[in-house]
């Protein structure tokens, strides 16, 4: 059975100083914890730097509760957080942090990057834990490209980079906590891709670039796909070359409290993990 569709999304445009920035969730229709366990998708460019530019913008900040999947399309991150992990992922890359407990990280260009420019595209997923793990210990896991592993599809129209889970007999360089299933895939023009998903998982689309069909209908670049919590078949045709974040999580139920960089259940946690932070227990940021 066919998974039907509920709605279409806009992502909604919110630069970020002069970074270009487009809202995917959470959104005015769908709040954060609507797509539970998958939070919030920003979407940076793609944009062009020139040379000697200031890079991202997103030096050391705090985060608890929930894990964060980052995804360089075009470009670099330069990662390091006071867990002492640091790495510079290059395009085709992708970064994998669970904040867990606590710990301050920053996301931001390399100096090669700021000196020399260049393209410029990522993606931010937030996935959220469930309770009993929020307070996990904190994990980073930066990996290029040639880390991760892709399968051809479609007489290789399709080419899916399996970041966690499994994809058939494939197994993702990533096991989430919670089994979550993720990807991003690419499309030439025709390209066709027939898979499933259990029905009670939360189904996970966004089309990042061109124009696909999916389950009947057309859904174009910068939407999010919403859909019902029935069926487990998903039919995808792209109308032109498409690139596409998809994935699927068991939902957890609980209640979610989100405040700036935490996400709980209850606000005494949030209160919590403020003073935690203003006490230093978030680890030593070293410049």
């Amino acid at each position: 059975m066919l998974r039907s569709i509920k709605k279409l999304h806009e992502a909604s445009f919110a630069p970020i100083d002069n970074l270009i920035t487009y809202r995917a969730l959470p959104s005015i229709y769908l709040q954060m914890g609507a797509l539970d366990p998958f939070l919030f998708l920003n979407h940076h460019g793609p944009q062009q730097y020139k040379p000697n530019n200031t890079g991202l913008p997103f030096g050391p900040h705090p985060h608890r509760g929930f894990e964060t999947v980052t995804f360089i399309l075009q470009g670099d991150i330069m990662h390091q957080d006071s867990g002492g992990y640091k790495s510079t992922i290059q395009a085709g890359g992708i970064q994998w942090m669970t904040a867990g407990s606590g710990l301050i990280h920053s996301e931001v260009s390399s100096e090669e990057f700021k000196a020399n420019g260049g393209p410029l595209e990522i993606l931010q997923l937030w996935l959220n834990l469930p309770g009993h793990l929020k307070m996990t210990e904190p994990k980073y896991t930066g990996l290029q490209a040639d880390e991760i592993p892709l399968v051809s599809l479609d007489e290789d129209k399709v080419t899916v980079h399996l970041v966690s889970g499994s994809w058939g007999e494939n197994k993702a360089p990533i096991q989430s906590l919670t089994d979550v299933q993720l990807s991003w895939i690419d499309f030439k023009e025709g390209g066709q891709l027939a898979t499933s998903a259990p029905a009670e998982n939360t189904l996970f689309l966004y089309v990042v670039k061109g124009k696909i069909k999916v389950n009947g209908y057309e859904a174009e670049e910068l939407h999010l796909v919403e859909f019902y919590p029935r069926g487990e078949e998903i039919e995808i045709q792209a109308s032109a070359d498409s690139i596409i974040l998809f994935g699927h999580a068991k939902p957890y139920g609980e209640k979610i409290v989100a405040y700036g960089p935490f996400v709980m259940n209850s606000e005494d946690e949030i209160q919590q993990a403020y003073q935690d932070f203003q006490e230093g227990k978030f680890g030593t940021w070293i410049a």
